[in-house]
């Protein structure tokens, strides 16, 4: 096998964050979380229910940005609503902005009566983070993503679920915030955000300095664990032959 990239680290991080959920449907939004699901699908949790990002449940497990081999089933836009409401997903989104506490900004930058930048808008993240477990992924680590305080909330973190009440805070489970540096929970002091593990060669003070507010940490750093050279194989040949994970994470020798 040639050398890992960091691409591929972040792609069996994002597999990883996939791996206990069981039978459950895995909802990817973007290049990387999509690699990410369908590599959990084909090794560490077969039981995955993946779809094709549109209207599709896939039985097979496709090249990402390719046409469906296998379909099983049909799900479009407004079935994902059900599927919200009945709680057996995991969701991993992107983030504008994701701040201490969790809360995630996909909807506009500055003042929400006059912003600076008009984003997305909330879309599913309010519903999506108070019914289903929810992770993030960001591709470009910086403090300009990691705020000490979102601008405004569109995803809730658990701090602001619990303080909104059991309507909120019942199913509210934001698992992992996964980024290019590294991979991230919820298990700070006073529902903050800790370090799981950083990726290799990545040090604690790179990504204290990427970050607009103090990390947490537990003791001696983890590192982020590299892709088998059978995750290897799946994530060259199988699932992104034309290589589109580098275009979101340039290359970088994780080492083997």
């Amino acid at each position: 096998m040639t050398e890992i990239t960091r691409a591929e680290v972040c792609a069996a991080a994002v597999a990883d964050a996939f791996a206990q959920d069981g039978e459950i449907f895995g909802s990817p939004m973007g290049t990387m979380p999509m690699i990410g699901v369908r590599l959990a699908k084909l090794t560490s949790n077969p039981d995955l229910v993946i779809s094709d990002g549109e209207s599709l449940f896939l039985g097979g497990v496709p090249p990402i940005f390719a046409k469906a081999d296998v379909v099983e089933g049909w799900i479009p836009f407004r079935r994902v609503f059900d599927v919200v409401a009945y709680g057996k997903r995991h969701v991993m989104m992107g983030a504008t902005q994701v701040d201490k506490h969790g809360n995630q900004n996909i909807s506009a930058i500055g003042d929400f009566a006059q912003p600076k930048r008009q984003l997305l808008g909330s879309r599913g993240a309010p519903g999506n983070t108070v019914n289903n477990r929810t992770s993030y992924w960001v591709p470009k680590h910086n403090t300009r993503v990691f705020v000490e305080k979102v601008d405004i909330i569109s995803g809730v973190g658990p701090k602001a679920a619990k303080e909104a009440g059991p309507g909120a805070s019942k199913y509210n489970d934001i698992h992992r915030i996964i980024s290019n540096l590294g991979v991230f929970d919820m298990g700070g002091p006073d529902d903050t955000m800790r370090i799981v593990s950083l990726h290799p060669g990545v040090t604690l003070e790179e990504v204290q300095e990427a970050t607009g507010f103090e990390l947490h940490v537990d003791g001696e750093v983890a590192t982020t664990r590299l892709p088998s050279d059978a995750e290897l194989t799946i994530i060259r040949e199988m699932l992104d032959p034309k290589n589109f994970r580098d275009r979101e994470v340039p290359p970088v020798d994780a080492g083997k």
